[in-house]
């Protein structure tokens, strides 16, 4: 640390070498005039600042950087607007339970809702900050704001992952610190009670017509819940969070398969039905409902044990510490052997079937990016029909953590800033982004933040001309197409002139070829496809 460094270090720095403590080399955010003193630190902390060209940018990408790599991840914002762009985003973070820590400055200690008139005032930004996220903290000393982000992280060791929010007010980011960064312990995962893991174990054991259902609290279970299905012969399906939590290709996997109606029969049949880290909400079963003759829930949080389908054996602990107690019981119990029934691979051709009907070219559009990605690449998508009519049902995953979508707060302009953030957070994996021309354009100027990091990311825009999903509502409810119908403009050409790659195409069958060139080259490639003539 250079002299002038050590003469500066200050509530900045607290915060900073707080979170470098931790683990963290990347944050996203912009810099501004109330959070210099934060940017000051980071280079000599070892952490890379990334800036996107919006705040909301900065959170997507951020969400999608915790949600590849499974570490929390860190925004920096400026105080008022700073904070506020960047609040959907982490209002995204909480919906789809993922560990993002958001970093603002705010007004000195003592000023804070007094309306005077100060550069970015707001009533209050971290009461704002607090009704979106699992907390927020408004700190008064540097100290606080150090020990606040070793709460933070103990928090995302310790609970569901969610995103948490400290306001460190700008007297307080000056104010001399000469204290040293704590770091979170990480105490053992919690496993669910000895009886209730037994009656779980026998229920399970004796049933006839096991299933599975994971989700995204059980990405990190992988491995267990792979043991536990070849034990039980058991089909398994995923929500959208909970995809490749079983290898897509598996002859157990039906695959992220929850909304549809198969699986919904096939759950109310089930005489041993095991839901591994899911609310089971409307998001995912769109209007069904699961809930088995016989149903046991496992969640690291309480309140989601009885939620939207109640529980005859509910499991309070870690998914992968609880399975592998789990599946030990089961092996060590008396039954019989048991057989391979067919029963998951009629089941996911149900499903295919459903899923096809509703997909159309989506289908064959996932399928052709499918073709020319490797097996171990990541997808990132939006709330676009391509991505949850096409890319939930139609692009296999060999594991969890390889496919970018928030299926909860269903947000639009996710999917560029999300394949910049999982890109930086596995740079030797390859990454496509495949969205609609609506969603592409709440957040296209995160294209030259790819070009200026010489990302080579294949974006697909499938241009629908519009808002399609919702000219279909309208249709259904006798409204006449208003707010739908979009001007679209030469995607490929804007790309050029972003210093991207940009590519036109009108058939999903040359896809593959393109995404394969798109992913040799020097920087990003937009593939403007045009399917306004297919649907």
């Amino acid at each position: 640390m250079s002299a002038t460094q050590t003469d500066h270090r200050n509530g900045g720095a607290a915060i900073v070498e707080s979170i470098a403590a931790h683990g963290i080399d990347v944050i996203f955010g912009i810099p501004g005039t109330h959070n210099l003193e934060l940017y000051r630190h980071l280079r000599s902390s070892g952490i890379r600042a990334i800036t996107p060209r919006h705040e909301q940018g900065a959170g997507y990408a951020a969400e999608a950087y915790s949600r590849v790599t499974g570490r929390p991840s860190v925004v920096i914002t400026t105080s008022g607007p700073g904070l506020t762009n960047a609040l959907t985003a982490a209002a995204t973070a909480w919906a789809e339970s993922q560990p993002m820590l958001i970093v603002s400055p705010g007004p000195e200690v003592g000023t804070e809702g007094t309306d005077i008139g100060r550069l970015h005032e707001t009533k209050s930004t971290s009461k704002a900050a607090d009704a979106l996220v699992e907390w927020s903290r408004r700190v008064t000393t540097a100290d606080e704001a150090a020990d606040a982000v070793t709460d933070a992280f103990e928090f995302f060791a310790t609970g569901r992952p969610r995103p948490v929010h400290i306001e460190v007010p700008l007297d307080v980011l000056e104010q001399p610190w000469t204290g040293v960064a704590r770091v979170a312990p990480t105490p053992p995962p919690p496993v669910a009670g000895a009886d209730d893991i037994a009656r779980a174990a026998g229920l399970l054991a004796a049933a006839r017509t096991p299933l599975i259902v994971a989700g995204g609290g059980a990405v990190d279970a992988a491995p267990q819940v792979r043991r536990l299905a070849e034990l039980l012969d058991a089909p398994v399906a995923t929500t959208c969070n909970g995809k490749g939590v079983l290898d897509e290709s598996h002859p157990l996997a039906v695959g992220a398969s929850v909304r549809l109606p198969a699986l919904h029969a096939a759950a109310a049949a089930s005489d041993g039905l095991l839901v591994v880290g899911s609310e089971l909400g409307d998001s995912d079963l769109w209007e069904g409902r699961i809930q088995g003759a016989v149903t046991i829930r496992l969640d690291i949080e309480e309140g989601q044990l009885q939620k939207n389908s109640a529980a005859d054996v509910a499991l309070l602990g870690d998914a992968a510490a609880t399975l592998e107690v789990l599946c030990d019981a089961i092996e060590s119990g008396t039954r019989a052997p048991v057989e391979p029934s067919g029963r998951a691979g009629a089941l996911r051709a149900e499903c295919a079937a459903q899923a096809r009907a509703d997909a159309g070219v989506y289908a064959d559009i996932n399928q052709a990016v499918r073709a020319a990605l490797p097996a171990d690449g990541i997808l990132t998508g939006d709330s676009s029909q391509v991505t949850y009519l096409g890319s939930v049902h139609f692009f296999d995953v060999p594991a969890p953590r390889r496919f970018c979508y928030t299926a909860g707060f269903a947000t639009l302009g996710y999917g560029l800033p999300a394949g910049i953030g999982a890109l930086l957070a596995e740079p030797a994996r390859p990454v496509v982004t495949v969205l609609g021309d609506g969603a592409f354009m709440f957040s296209v100027q995160e294209l030259i933040t790819a070009v200026e990091l010489r990302l080579t990311l294949p974006i697909v825009v499938v241009d629908s001309g519009g808002y399609a999903e919702i000219k279909g509502q309208e249709a259904i409810r006798a409204i006449e197409p208003i707010g739908v119908d979009l001007a679209v403009p030469d995607f490929a050409a804007m790309a050029i002139a972003f210093g991207a790659n940009g590519v036109r195409l009108t058939e999903p069958t040359d896809l593959t070829e393109a995404v394969r060139v798109a992913l040799a080259a020097d920087g990003p490639t937009l593939i403007h496809l045009d399917i306004r003539a297919l649907i």
